[in-house]
């Protein structure tokens, strides 16, 4: 219950931040409470923005903006956004280093991630060192625990708004296979 209304009460403060004349600074400070100081967040299943190509994160937050996925205390918190703001806080966090942090690194997990990852042609599409382009995320670094919710979200068909190509890429692939995966791409640099 305590956590719901702190994202209500988030959502509002955030959603006040944005498309009423403040600075990028002012919403960049607010979006930090969540995804972290420079955009490398600390709480569980939030991701790092830090790094990430700004076409993804324009689109994300349009994405948010319009419902899609439906996230209701993002879609408030860019309700009244111009793109022009949202080009603007893109570029701010696509231009913060990432300082990736997570678990120590498990042997036989990364192998059998380099494994899966190699199988399922990852690097194809976020490529060879997993910095993302374009509209495809960076996986390199990204929270270990978003990484694995968010596969498995995709597998199970529950991630809406979405290209459906990820789903099909994790169809069949098990838990397991999947925090094997996480734990690989949050162990890049």
């Amino acid at each position: 219950m305590r956590s719901a209304a702190l994202v209500v009460v988030l959502a509002l403060t955030c959603g006040a931040a944005f498309g009423q004349g403040n600075s990028v600074s002012e919403a960049v400070a607010v979006c930090s409470a969540c995804h972290g100081k420079d955009g490398n967040a600390v709480l569980a299943l939030t991701p790092s923005l830090a790094s990430q190509p700004e076409t993804f994160l324009v689109s994300q937050m349009i994405l948010f903006r319009e419902g899609l996925p439906q996230v209701p205390a993002m879609a408030a918190v860019f309700a009244k956004t111009s793109e022009q703001d949202l080009v603007d806080l893109a570029a701010y966090f696509n231009k913060q280093t990432l300082k990736p942090g997570g678990q120590a690194r498990n042997a036989e997990m990364y192998e059998k991630g380099a494994a899966l990852s190699k199988r399922g042609s990852c690097g194809g599409c976020h490529l060879p060192d997993y910095r993302g382009r374009d509209q495809i995320p960076r996986l390199a670094g990204q929270r270990e625990d978003y990484l694995a919710a968010t596969m498995i979200a995709y597998r199970d068909s529950k991630r809406s708004g979405t290209d459906t190509t990820m789903t099909g890429i994790l169809y069949g692939i098990s838990d397991a296979e999947i925090k094997a995966l996480a734990h690989y791409f949050a162990q890049q640099k």
